[in-house]
């Protein structure tokens, strides 16, 4: 992704940069931080001694905060210097359960609750002192409640709500599991961004005998939702798409959701080819390894699992023994939520970066420039798979 930055120097910033990066999230915001420090070193260098550019080139764009908890459990959010003017990037990753807190004198782990809630904290302890406060949440707290079917909460509404009404102007998250769910907000700026080319760009770096055509290759959504990701991946590779339908029991509820029955593959043929399916995420993994395992019986070749975010709540022992079994080549997930050193070691896994990505997108809203080029990734995409001679 080339760097354009004749129109970001000559836009002025909306206020000094600042970069908050919640408990769990340290690592990627070192990241982030260390490509906007690389960038500004000569970024706007002209500009140097302007009011307008003041604190425009640091050493540093992170702004130290604790969240201290109480013995009881409670807790409270600390901002530990001055961000008065600043523009704010919150990045929160409320999903990391490596993140623990006594109560009680017990080591408890944090659950998404408790990490919203310490982004609330760290929000109400800014005091409306910035001039703009964005939160950065690759996974959507409380995405897949994201509708009502019957008498139920509408949790990820609710938490947009308290997000705005807090002084909110930006939500940035990535491949949201409905993007509908930002009509909670219409008044405010939600950007859903979808990693297509950082996750097409680790498949071809690390695939080298990939063939990228329609007799070789093939995108399979595992269901009905995750349709239109894969419609967009198979549009830019040029190649197939086949879907399966989740046959569910209605009748019972199981762990909060309605059994899955039975995968109905429609679509062509799947024999000989190599298959990436697309997806928003892994949570147990059971589903998306039923579909790979259906995919084999049918005849495919090397399975490909495409994901923006893999939680692998039930552990890594089920995805082992399928790798060793055959049934998948690689799995593809973002560093956007927490990855275990476990995770990282396996053979099969492969860690998709979004620093960059995001902080590209911080660069430029912080010069209050238009995002678009960054949403829309065909060219990119077209670019890449023709450097590594994979389009004519």
């Amino acid at each position: 992704m080339a760097r354009q930055t004749a129109s970001n120097i000559n836009s002025i910033p909306i206020g000094p940069l600042g970069i908050i990066g919640m408990p769990g999230c340290e690592e990627l915001t070192d990241k982030i931080d260390k490509y906007l420090v690389k960038w500004r070193k000569t970024q706007a260098a002209e500009h140097a001694n302007s009011i307008a550019f003041f604190g425009y080139q640091r050493d540093t764009y992170k702004i130290n905060v604790s969240v201290p908890s109480f013995g009881s459990g409670e807790g409270k959010g600390v901002i530990e210097e001055s961000v008065r003017g600043y523009d704010i990037y919150i990045i929160a990753d409320v999903f990391n359960y490596s993140c623990t807190y006594k109560m009680y004198g017990k080591e408890v782990l944090k659950s998404p609750d408790d990490h919203f809630a310490d982004l609330k904290r760290v929000i109400s302890a800014l005091s409306s002192k910035p001039k703009r406060v964005s939160v950065i949440m690759p996974m959507l707290y409380e995405g897949r409640q994201h509708k009502r079917s019957t008498r139920e909460s509408l949790d990820c509404a609710m938490a947009l709500k308290e997000l705005v009404d807090l002084g909110v102007e930006n939500i940035i998250t990535f491949d949201a599991h409905d993007q509908r769910v930002q009509n909670a907000i219409p008044d405010k700026s939600f950007e859903n961004v979808m990693p297509t080319y950082q996750m097409i760009k680790a498949l071809v770096n690390n695939v080298d005998d990939l063939v990228v055509d329609k007799d070789h290759l093939m995108v399979i959504s595992p269901d009905e939702g995750a349709l239109h990701r894969c419609i967009y991946f198979a549009t830019q590779l040029g190649i197939n798409l086949g879907m399966f339908y989740k046959r569910r029991d209605y009748t019972r509820v199981v762990n909060g959701r309605n059994p899955i029955v039975e995968h109905q593959y429609l679509g062509d043929s799947v024999k000989g080819k190599d298959i990436i399916i697309v997806d928003d995420m892994i949570s147990s993994g059971e589903s998306m390894l039923e579909v790979a395992m259906k995919l084999k019986n049918l005849g495919c070749n090397r399975i490909f699992v495409c994901t923006t975010f893999g939680l692998f709540c039930n552990g890594l022992d089920v995805f082992d023994q399928a790798y060793k079994d055959g049934v998948f080549y690689r799995v593809f997930t973002t560093n956007g939520v927490y990855q275990t050193p476990e995770l990282l070691g396996r053979e099969w896994y492969v860690s998709v970066e979004l620093s960059k990505y995001t902080a590209y997108f911080i660069d430029t809203l912080n010069h209050d420039m238009s995002v678009s080029t960054l949403l829309d990734s065909s060219e990119k995409i077209k670019n890449l798979l023709i450097k590594k001679g994979l389009k004519g």
